[in-house]
């Protein structure tokens, strides 16, 4: 074989190995992304539970307009896709969930809910 041919063998593996390697963390970044898209998600509907709650009256189970005596289903406290833990207030709540997908090191994905009477927001931390 020439020295261009060899020249050219290890050019393509060059090129093939980049190739490889910017594909798989283009692949990790998507798994991150969707494993977040997942906790917020989860996050949402645990906030509809607790928006839920605080309309309903004492009398029906409720909060009669405040959050106080309420918690995280237990069932939603861990899920596939992470553990969630509130802190309640009279009038909002905040759910941190972090995921079970770990980005850097010790790092997890962690996202940050906030609920008010009326409506939530989440915030994402990790």
């Amino acid at each position: 074989m020439g020295q261009q041919q060899l020249l050219m063998i290890v050019l393509a593996i060059i090129i093939v190995a980049i190739a490889i390697a910017v594909s798989i963390e283009l692949f990790r970044g998507n798994a991150i992304e969707s494993k977040r898209d997942l906790l917020i998600s989860e996050c949402s509907n645990i906030a509809t539970i607790a928006i839920s709650y605080y309309k309903k009256p004492r009398e029906m189970g409720g909060g009669g307009k405040t959050f106080t005596n309420w918690q995280i289903p237990p069932q939603l406290v861990q899920t596939a896709n992470g553990s969630f833990l509130a802190s309640v207030s009279a009038q909002q709540v905040t759910i941190t969930g972090t995921g079970t997908e770990v980005i850097t090191g010790n790092d997890s994905i962690k996202v940050q809910t906030i609920i008010t009477s009326d409506d939530y927001y989440s915030v994402i931390i990790n």
